[in-house]
């Protein structure tokens, strides 16, 4: 860890981060988050603000130890300009003096915690199969090819072992360089087609296509989809009926209600909120209280959420400080 002599704090790297920090360690901080009580449904709105070539996304959170803040930039055309489309910091700060305490790249955090929300969520999901709990994944079809289509990937497999892989995408030379990454890091996967979607125990859309591009009649009955790339209400990856069909699971009601596109284009806002189907958070689901449908597929659907940085944040800080840790789980009630 790095420290910056005009700043006089850490400055922590995203090279730093992965030296100390694993996609395994940040699976363990959002599940150690959810299990000692973290509020999700009450976390900090998201904040946009629209630029010309994209737009800001802040992220506030806090907790009892700590207060933190995600300033990112969006910006959609970078993708064919071969730049990545999210730039990133995070600004960590004591929670009682809010004096600054730590600057880490927030986009390998970004890229560390969104398959680590992905992957407790798919690990719950599977254990709760109404024929009995699984502990593995025989066929995981990926839906987009950029880095959080390999880092999904990664994470997935780290935690649940994967015997294949199929990487979907428009643009062939992006698939092939993500199954290069898969196949690099010992991750047996190919260049798929829409035809390994009904062939697949778990699909993961990871795109950024404003229009559907799985529905119920592409998977097989009981199958676990995880929809990660839509963002906003007037974005969505998954249809109508797939949506209605599935036991569904959200990071928190509040902020999928507010935001997420899967659900505001499948059910009206009155519908939704006269409980005519079922919605279970994360936390619901670590603590086992959620139970699927036999045939029912099932779906998880994400926005990303403050609390959730702030976690794995906490818990990369503990790292580099083994013996002052700046988080517990008396740090989230």
């Amino acid at each position: 860890m790095t420290s910056s002599p005009a700043l006089g704090i850490p400055v922590v790297t995203a090279a730093e981060i992965d030296a100390i920090f694993s996609r395994g360690d940040a699976v363990d901080a959002i599940t150690a988050a959810l299990r000692a009580g973290w509020d999700i449904e009450h976390d900090h709105d998201r904040l946009f603000a629209p630029l010309a070539g994209g737009e800001f996304l802040l992220m506030p959170a806090e907790s009892s130890a700590s207060a933190g803040i995600k300033v990112a930039t969006i910006a959609p055309g970078n993708t064919r300009r071969g730049l990545p489309k999210i730039h990133a910091w995070y600004l960590l700060f004591d929670r009682d003096t809010l004096a600054p305490r730590a600057i880490l790249d927030g986009a390998r955090l970004t890229t560390l915690r969104t398959p680590a929300v992905t992957a407790v969520a798919v690990a719950g999901l599977l254990a709760a199969d109404p024929s009995g709990p699984r502990t593995s994944i025989g066929h995981l079809a990926i839906a987009g090819s950029g880095p959080q289509a390999v880092e999904h990937a990664l994470t997935l497999a780290d935690r649940l072992p994967v015997e294949r892989v199929s990487v979907m995408g428009r643009t062939p030379d992006r698939v092939e360089s993500a199954v290069a990454a898969l196949r690099g890091a010992g991750v047996r996967a190919h260049a798929g087609s829409r035809d390994n979607l009904a062939a697949a125990d778990v699909v993961v859309t990871a795109t950024s296509s404003p229009a559907p591009i799985l529905d119920l009649d592409d998977i097989r009955a009981g199958t676990v989809v995880a929809a990660i790339g839509s963002h906003g209400r007037g974005h969505r990856e998954l249809g109508d009926r797939l949506v209605r069909a599935a036991d569904l699971v959200v990071e928190a009601r509040a902020s999928a209600l507010r935001e997420n596109g899967n659900l505001a284009a499948a059910r009206s806002d009155g519908e939704w909120a006269t409980g005519v189907q079922p919605i279970a958070n994360l936390a619901e689901l670590v603590r086992g209280e959620v139970v699927r449908r036999p045939g029912a597929p099932a779906v998880y659907t994400g926005v990303g959420m403050a609390w959730e940085d702030l976690a794995v944040v906490e818990s990369i800080m503990g790292s580099t400080r083994v013996d002052e840790p700046i988080a517990s789980e008396e740090a989230y009630t």
